[in-house]
């Protein structure tokens, strides 16, 4: 899995220089996104939808590399977010973390950190896996 394909258009036109991915493994993957007025709001905060991007993408990363043998890949089927506090400097770390690894879900939680290391959110988010037809475990 690229970092390109997996981050689609979100940062890749943003700033397709910069190396984001700090860590990855089944286990956690780190992320960075680092502040750009053109991510934010009116009011100058990283916008939700940013930051949402940034914990998707980093959370698809992480069940991506725990895939169980066989399957074809995961997608997103359900994200809860919960904003704490606004990001209006700096960078954004997101860790991501599995709590649940299936053979038809993964569950995965991200918290996102400003460069003080003060939580700005937590995401829970549910990946189902994809299998082809031929392996698809029954149910």
């Amino acid at each position: 899995m690229s970092e390109t394909f997996t981050l689609g258009l979100f940062y890749t036109v943003i700033r397709p220089e910069e190396k984001w991915i700090l860590e990855a493994s089944a286990a956690r993957v780190c992320a960075r996104l680092t502040f750009d007025p053109r991510l934010c709001t009116d009011v100058g905060t990283i916008h939700g939808g940013a930051l949402m991007a940034l914990a998707d993408v980093c959370g698809g990363i992480c069940a991506g590399l725990g895939l169980p043998a066989g399957s074809a890949g995961t997608t997103t089927i359900e994200s809860k977010t919960n904003f704490l506090r606004p990001v209006r400097s700096g960078y954004v770390d997101a860790i991501s973390q599995p709590l649940h690894a299936g053979s038809t879900t993964i569950v995965v939680e991200t918290d996102l950190f400003d460069r003080d290391r003060r939580r700005a959110a937590r995401i829970m988010q549910t990946q189902a896996v994809l299998w082809p037809r031929a392996e698809r475990p029954s149910t």
